[in-house]
């Protein structure tokens, strides 16, 4: 496994700092964003450490991507909401350089405009844990595995 000691995001990969995983397979980890912009709003990783999309190799394209088109029907489903945001930073506006998708459940009117959206925190550790685990359920249900 490709690493970088000092990344976050590699340090929760490792399973050295603590996250609220809600997915994980061979190749990604997803956990929950600690400053979401709403419940339930998740980042995709890599398990490997690149920075940026341009540097993820070809074979890791589908299981990357098919893993946040997951995610993408699983995170609005178990946040009741009707749609989702899915986006990445290269480099600008990228808070740490690993690469890694948001998966954001969203509804219409939901306040977020362009792109200056106010961050929200959880009403605390045990609303984390609880949609934390609610999107571990869905996605196991929509992978059809049960887990």
């Amino acid at each position: 496994m490709v690493t970088d000691r000092d990344c976050r995001f590699c340090a929760i990969v490792g399973g050295d700092e603590h996250s609220h995983v809600v997915y994980e397979d061979e190749h990604s980890l997803a956990f929950l964003d600690h400053r979401p912009l709403f419940p339930g709003h998740s980042l995709l990783v890599p398990r490997d450490h690149f920075e940026t999309l341009a540097e993820l190799p070809p074979e890791l394209l589908e299981p990357y991507f098919g893993a946040a088109q997951l995610l993408s029907r699983a995170i609005p489903r178990a946040m009741e909401k009707p749609g989702s945001f899915v986006a990445m930073n290269n480099v600008v506006s990228q808070s740490v350089p690993h690469l890694h998708c948001h998966v954001v459940p969203r509804r219409r009117k939901d306040g977020l405009r362009g792109f200056f959206w106010p961050r929200r925190k959880y009403d605390g550790e045990e609303h984390i844990a609880e949609v934390a685990q609610t999107l571990r359920s869905t996605i196991a249900e929509l992978r059809g595995d049960g887990a």
